[in-house]
């Protein structure tokens, strides 16, 4: 729906009624936009914002949809290391990592990163910078971890963030069990002790 496209003439007998009754305004807006399919709260959100200006408040409101269009694409393709549920020891360092996929059309824009937004901090890491990749490119990103103290099931949740603070793409899941007989950390080091002394035979 493009806001060309909408009746002119009850653009105008709104701007015309002067109320300043927040319900009328609320029910006028999401007359307006029906095609878009507001509840109250969003309407009385972008009515807020713009003064309770119903004219300023539709702007409002493409002009968010426009950008929220342009917002670059991200599919998750899979699990680099530690499925969920993988067993981890308390208080030990860990590396999660996801290949991530471009899935959109254009490159992602400068300033992306992997961002923490909820549940269980592991650790001070809460964000990643993402290099600028093509379309359609796939990357390995990895986040730095420390399981908690405590035993149990722990999860937490990350997003694509764009510099601007606009989330994109699948939402990334770091879900663990903590457990006293856990074996990822040493699983984690023999293979970096492995590709090591691979490196290492390879110079030779």
């Amino acid at each position: 729906m493009d806001v060309n496209e909408l009746d002119q003439d009850l653009l105008h007998q709104f701007s015309c009624l002067g109320t300043t009754d927040k319900d009328d305004l609320v029910k006028q807006l999401q007359k307006v936009l029906a095609g878009c399919q507001l509840n109250e709260t969003t309407a009385a959100f972008f009515l807020d914002m713009n003064n309770w200006n119903l004219q300023a408040a539709i702007c409002s409101y493409f002009d968010f949809e426009t950008t929220c269009n342009k917002l670059p694409c991200m599919t998750l393709v899979c699990d680099s290391t530690i499925g969920e549920g993988e067993s981890v020891p308390p208080n030990t360092k860990f590396r999660k990592s996801w290949r991530v996929e471009n899935s959109g059309t254009e490159p992602w824009p400068e300033g992306v990163c992997l961002n923490y937004t909820s549940g269980e901090q592991m650790g001070e890491c809460i964000r990643v910078p993402v290099p600028c990749l093509p379309a359609k490119e796939i990357i390995e990103l990895s986040v730095d971890l420390t399981s908690p103290s405590d035993l149990g099931v722990f999860q937490s949740k990350w997003r694509m963030m764009t510099s601007n603070g606009s989330f994109f793409g699948d939402i990334i899941w770091v879900i663990i069990s903590v457990s006293d007989s856990g074996t990822l950390a040493v699983t984690q080091q023999l293979h970096q002790l492995s590709t090591s002394q691979s490196n290492d035979d390879q110079m030779w």
